[in-house]
């Protein structure tokens, strides 16, 4: 753990939210090397914190990218029982993913127990750009590729301009398309070319703020090496 505020090293120990942290703080609840802390105190590593007398361990920062197939949800668990983004990944952490993917999207997919860098990355003003491909019903015309590059009015308001590509790749009947957006919008890029008269048939994330798939196959997973980290925070506007 690197220097930083003390709630947020509550949060990244699984106590409390970041807000909630704070409140404990706040409330003189939490103590660093025996004394009471206070809000907005920065802690060092070898700093021991404590929440009513009890101590906290933090837990080691994890962030993966996984492959992710499809018939698998993007949420930590799932009452109908269907198999999750967490199933395949280690157990040690309490993982999370960033964002989501629709159950029968398949593709590039980031876990992480770091809850800033989660944060950050969904949040709108990141606009951190991620990129699909999929493959639509019918052939796509030129103004159906300028219309979705130009921003398409959806039901939640108009998407941001796009860059999208048709792909060399052929298909009976359908059109391959490579889509890079910035926002996050739930089931955007299908809603987008439903919206020029185009169904989805299949749907897969191949890149992520310039992360890409590599050899990772479908259902497999890598932790993230330091300088994809470092790239994902700058691109979050994230200062350790």
């Amino acid at each position: 753990m690197a220097d930083m505020r003390v709630h947020r090293a509550l949060a990244q120990a699984g106590v409390a939210s970041r807000r909630a942290a704070e409140k404990l703080v706040a409330e003189g609840r939490v103590t660093v090397n025996g004394q009471v802390a206070t809000v907005g105190q920065v802690v060092r590593e070898t700093d021991s914190i404590a929440v009513d007398g009890t101590p906290v361990r933090a837990e080691p920062i994890r962030t993966y990218m996984l492959n992710k197939p499809m018939g698998m949800v993007s949420t930590a668990s799932d009452p109908e029982g269907r198999p999750t983004v967490l199933d395949p990944l280690p157990h040690d952490v309490r993982l999370y993913p960033i964002g989501r993917l629709d159950i029968n999207t398949t593709g590039l997919l980031l876990v992480t127990n770091d809850g800033d860098l989660a944060h950050r990355l969904m949040h709108p003003r990141s606009k951190v750009p991620k990129t699909y491909e999929a493959l639509v019903e019918g052939r796509v015309s030129s103004a159906s590729v300028r219309a979705l590059r130009n921003g398409i009015e959806l039901d939640d308001g108009p998407t941001q301009p796009a860059k999208v590509d048709l792909l060399d790749r052929q298909a009976v009947g359908g059109t391959w398309l490579r889509i890079e957006i910035t926002e996050g919008r739930n089931r955007q890029v299908r809603r987008m070319c439903e919206a020029v008269g185009h169904r989805v048939r299949r749907l897969a994330r191949t890149g992520y703020g310039g992360l890409g798939l590599g050899r990772l196959k479908r259902g497999e997973f890598r932790m993230l090496s330091s300088g994809e980290l470092a790239s994902l925070e700058a691109q979050a506007g994230l200062r350790r």
